[in-house]
């Protein structure tokens, strides 16, 4: 409705917005009128938030916000308009105008209902902690649920009878009527006698923005498939009530949110429970139905990203991509989704009273997909790509599937980062079809040297030493060469080829795997990040190895604060000593190889002085550094 303006003014006259600013901000006075706090809309250790009480508004000078009584409980409580007018009247002392006579008995009808919806939230906890509730007490407890849990969701259980919330409900002045209209008795089209929506279930009263009782959710508490009933059923629709809109657990969950908190939506009322009772304070839930386009913009009114935490399996992944639809339309800048999905056979719930606990769930929130590329792998999971056709059919697609983004600068990024996407991925199945021909080819040469070789005679002690401390120079110097690319990931993209020539130690291989993994996914990391996603790929051990202090007091220019020019010019020199290595074995092999006659001879004796002169120029530069038998580095 349009308020009057002498009505919100004399709001304003009679609330001092230091005052209403005050109970979140710690305000010290400069001047008459003049107020200054921290900013609530940024990290700051010099105040920059401005308040003046005589001209009736604030102005933050760190983020550009900027408003008045109204806007202020908008912007930090989330209130609407209408419900921050009401706020502030009450505060004011003063009744809010109704507009028309049908207005003002609708909302008297609204405050009827709510009063019954509160008087039903508190006859349902009664029942739950009186000889009826047994049964639900003993599976609250099965479910691990603490008392001070229980008692701030306010949950109750609702009795398997007809009348006696009625007859409860009567002796306070509160008829059928209003029980129908609440939702909480049916009345049949037969003309039977009304019968109660919820009967021997638990109850999970579901609050507006602003605590107050609205509806409720009930689990049945026995077999419900074999009488045919839901499992869970919701209030239905009503003048309170608007399950399409309304997100359970959002009042409590609002304004850690606001604070920085994650803002976690769940499948279900026993999975925001139990994640608050494991200190995920602020998680939500839908109410029966997949997230809708008025839910995600609830959402995004208390934080930028919030992170849906879905199962894993089918449903799990067709949940996620509606919500992920739902949203394009409404994304703006910094307003967006991302997906955590749980283990197979997990919900949040078992997740964290699982072994893993808190921390397992905490992990899975930190590695969340953003939408984008939730999106794209959904779109791309599977397309071939080794046609310029297929890969314009999916860039296609693509652009089809985002088309409906309404703000131009979002959709521009989306389109520019689909199509970075593309070109890694099609870079990503081009080189790994590279890489098993190479791979390949390097099989084939290592097993004809090895048959030119022949059997190898029983090596003195003494050889045996030398080979040793070879092997050993030759994974040192694998170490070196993994040690400055975890140091300095800028350079494992410029090397990418040049690494899949090295025949790293099998363990050191998993490494250099997951490096150039991290590259191809085109991720911008620091070493602490890389060292992170390191770990998370289970590489720990062969990472401990390659940053042992004696890799590093052998090659300082590996370390993370050496110049990058450094580090390059040491691979560079590392990489030339491999190439040597190569040049030394095929050298002494085809030194061994049976002799030739007439021009053959000739020519097999102008390849040995190349390769001789190679080897000669190459130890003359890097001295001892090459392997003694010539192994392939």
């Amino acid at each position: 409705m349009a308020f009057p303006q002498p009505f919100l003014d004399e709001i304003r006259a009679r609330v001092p917005l230091t005052q209403l600013v005050g109970r979140r901000v710690s305000l010290k006075q400069r001047g008459r009128e003049d107020w200054w706090g921290l900013s609530p809309f940024s990290n700051e250790k010099t105040p920059s938030f401005h308040v003046r009480d005589d001209k009736g508004f604030y102005h933050c000078f760190a983020s550009g916000e900027h408003g008045d009584h109204f806007s202020w409980l908008m912007q930090v409580e989330g209130l609407s308009f209408p419900e921050a007018v009401e706020t502030l009247a009450g505060l004011a002392g003063m009744e809010v105008p109704k507009s028309s006579p049908e207005e003002r008995r609708r909302e008297e009808k609204r405050k009827d209902l709510t009063d019954v919806v509160a008087f039903a939230a508190g006859w349902y906890a009664k029942q739950l902690d009186g000889p009826a509730g047994r049964e639900a007490r003993d599976y609250l407890k099965s479910r691990r649920l603490e008392a001070l849990t229980v008692e701030t969701f306010g949950l109750g259980f609702a009795p398997d009878d007809r009348e006696s919330l009625a007859t409860a409900a009567k002796a306070q002045g509160i008829e059928m009527p209003q029980l129908i209209e609440a939702g909480l008795y049916r009345k049949p089209d037969d003309g039977r006698s009304p019968y109660p929506l919820f009967r021997n279930r638990i109850m999970f009263p579901i609050n507006d923005r602003r605590g107050r009782p609205i509806a409720f959710g009930g689990r049945f508490m026995g077999d419900a498939k074999a009488i045919g009933v839901g499992k869970y059923i919701n209030s239905p629709d009503t003048p309170l009530f608007d399950k399409s809109r309304t997100l359970y657990n959002l009042d409590r969950a609002r304004e850690p949110a606001r604070q920085g908190e994650p803002l976690l939506v769940v499948e279900g009322y026993m999975d925001v429970i139990a994640l608050w009772q494991a200190g995920f304070v602020s998680a939500v839930a839908p109410l029966g139905t997949a997230v809708t386009e008025h839910q995600i913009a609830e959402l995004w009114r208390f934080h930028d990203e919030p992170v849906l935490c879905l199962d894993g399996d089918v449903a799990g992944q067709k949940a996620a991509i509606r919500a992920g639809e739902r949203a394009l339309p409404g994304l703006k800048p910094g307003k967006s989704l991302s997906f955590a999905f749980m283990p197979e056979g997990d919900d949040p719930d078992s997740l964290v009273n699982g072994p893993g606990g808190a921390r397992e769930m905490n992990a899975l929130i930190k590695q969340a997909q953003p939408l984008s590329d939730f999106l794209f792998e959904t779109e791309s999971d599977g397309v071939r790509l080794d046609t310029p056709e297929r890969r314009a059919r999916l860039e296609a697609d693509l652009f089809q599937l985002i088309g409906g983004i309404e703000d131009e600068l979002v959709r521009k990024e989306y389109q520019r980062a689909f199509r970075d996407k593309l070109w890694q991925l099609h870079r990503k199945h081009s080189q790994t079809r590279l890489k098993q021909t190479r791979r390949q080819a390097i099989r084939e040469m290592r097993a004809t040297r090895n048959d030119a070789r022949g059997p190898q005679a029983e090596q003195p002690f003494g050889r045996k030493l030398l080979e040793t401390a070879s092997k050993r120079l030759v994974r040192r110097r694998q170490e070196i060469v993994l040690a400055t690319l975890v140091n300095h990931p800028a350079l494992i993209e410029e090397f990418d080829e040049a690494l899949d020539g090295i025949a790293f130690d099998p363990d050191l291989d998993k490494l250099r795997a997951e490096l150039q993994k991290r590259a191809l996914a085109g991720d911008t990391l620091d070493p602490k990040a890389l060292t992170h996603h390191l770990i998370a790929g289970g590489v720990e051990a062969p990472l401990s190895a390659v940053t042992h202090p004696d890799v590093f007091r052998l090659a300082p220019q590996a370390k993370a604060g050496a110049e990058p020019l450094e580090a390059r010019r040491l691979l560079e020199h590392i990489l030339l000593i491999g190439q040597q290595s190569v040049l030394v074995g095929e050298y002494r092999t085809a030194g061994r190889l049976p002799g030739e006659e007439g021009a053959a001879a000739d020519k097999r004796d102008l390849r040995l002085e190349a390769l001789r002169r190679s080897v000669d120029a190459g130890e003359g530069r890097l001295g001892a550094g090459l392997s003694d038998d010539g192994e392939d580095y």
